[in-house]
């Protein structure tokens, strides 16, 4: 039996509190937090994937908000996805800030969107009080609000490993322009990345999950205004394809997109129409690895069952954009062996 989404908070808030105290303490996280979160009756996983919206209901986000209620009505996620930029511009002033409201509570209201979410930061988010959206305040505040640096979520069939891409961006740092970064729990930045990156490899390599999905903000491969990100495609690609990562989903350019990748079964999607959009803003790819793009805004849902994985595109009225599924056979049994 699924818990409740109250149980389910109780026991967030317990380990936030914990991972928050540590934070402001200074002291260091030597694993990545691990979350449980079951599957659905039949073995089988819903999840909803949006990215990059909380504008205070402006630029479509309402719109689109309205659209998911209306496709999580009929989908049923057991849990919903934010791939990042929760609060523009500058995140959150803190944890009373009305933008929390202003941006999710009050926007995301659809029953069938009381789910427990499971969100990353963006590099809008570090503009602000980054802290703030980790801490279990929020949780107290809206029950269905989680959000960590970088975790793993145990969904029995498949793991979420959600990473923390922003402080790989060399930009924030060296040439930050007028935006000033909360770094609190991230300086020294040599000695943050290179453990978060240990963490990650060693988490895949120990899981024994069918499926393993990478959840993070920047892109690794895209065709959007961002392009690459090349400190992601240095440092984190190699080790989700040494590791049989089936996707990595991300945000931070404003489209929907799907990008396979030539060197591995590695598949890359992009969810980051959740407001804003930037039309006519794609560059050239490789048609062979170039599966989809959407210059507007949208979502996307995932369903993964023990021999298959599928997502699924939608805009902002509804329209199915973009179909996909990846197979894998079930293990041998005894019998048949």
């Amino acid at each position: 039996m699924v818990p409740s989404l109250k149980k389910q908070s109780m026991l967030l808030l317990s380990l936030k509190l914990a991972v928050t105290v540590g934070l402001c303490l200074g002291v260091a996280v030597a694993e990545l937090q691990r979350l449980q979160h079951p599957a659905g009756d039949d073995g089988s996983l819903r999840v909803l994937v949006v990215g990059d919206w909380g504008r205070k209901g402006t630029h479509n986000q309402s719109e689109v908000a309205v659209q998911m209620g209306k496709t999580a009505e009929e989908f049923n996620p057991d849990f919903i996805i934010s791939t990042g930029d929760n609060f523009y511009e500058d995140g959150l002033t803190g944890t009373d800030d009305a933008a929390f409201d202003e941006s999710f509570s009050n926007i995301y209201t659809a029953p069938s969107l009381q789910k427990q979410w499971y969100s990353v930061l963006g590099n809008h988010d570090y503009r602000g009080d980054a802290l703030a959206q980790l801490s279990p305040v929020l949780t107290q505040r809206d029950n269905k609000w989680f959000c960590l640096k970088s975790y793993i979520l145990d969904a029995e069939i498949v793991e979420f490993f959600f990473v923390d891409t922003t402080p790989f961006e060399d930009k924030y740092f060296n040439d930050p322009g007028d935006d000033t970064y909360d770094w609190r729990g991230v300086v020294p930045r040599e000695k943050y990345l290179s453990s978060l990156l240990q963490n990650v490899d060693s988490a895949l390599r120990e899981s024994s999950a069918k499926w393993k999905i990478v959840v993070g903000h920047h892109t690794i491969k895209s065709a959007g205004q961002h392009g690459n990100t090349v400190e992601l495609v240095a440092k984190l690609l190699p080790i989700l394809q040494a590791n049989d990562v089936d996707l990595y989903i991300n945000g931070h350019d404003h489209c929907l997109q799907h990008i396979s990748d030539s060197d591995s079964p590695l598949q890359f999607l992009t969810s980051g129409g959740g407001s804003k959009a930037w039309r006519g803003d794609v560059s050239w790819w490789n048609p062979a690895e170039m599966k989809f793009y959407y210059d507007g805004q949208g979502f996307m849902t995932l369903e993964v069952t023990q021999t298959e994985v599928g997502f699924v595109f939608y805009d902002i009225v509804g329209n199915v954009l973009h179909k996909w599924s990846i197979t894998k056979p079930t293990h041998p049994t005894a019998a048949t062996l």
